[in-house]
């Protein structure tokens, strides 16, 4: 990753944490040895799911990767749950989920047959 690049993602992580940590009402911050083969998350501080951040150029391709990404860190970490933050202009966040992740979610909360 380039110098731009580098400061870029670490920018977004140090957002994103601050964003969560309002949200949840609990300290998240930057995990430290991203980009590891044994990565779980860009962010810590959220009990039972990883958090993968990401502010791509092209959001789609960031929509479509980053949470299949985010799986591989769920699965290392050994935890629940996986999401993505994709960073959008003007600091808007979206939540970004496979959807098995969001199945995962939403049976975690409400169970089978709840619909």
């Amino acid at each position: 990753m380039t110098g731009k690049a580098k400061r870029k993602g670490d920018s977004a992580e140090r957002e994103a944490a601050e964003l969560l940590t309002e949200l949840l009402g609990s300290t998240c911050r930057r995990q430290l040895g991203a980009g590891r083969s044994d990565d779980v998350g860009d962010i810590d501080g959220v009990a039972n799911c990883v958090v993968q951040v990401c502010d791509w150029k092209d959001k789609s391709a960031a929509c479509l990767q980053k949470p299949v990404g985010a799986e591989q860190q769920r699965l290392n970490a050994g935890v629940e749950h996986a999401v993505t933050m994709i960073r959008f202009r003007g600091g808007n966040w979206r939540m970004v989920m496979t959807p098995e992740q969001w199945a995962s979610l939403y049976l975690r909360v409400y169970g089978p047959n709840s619909a």
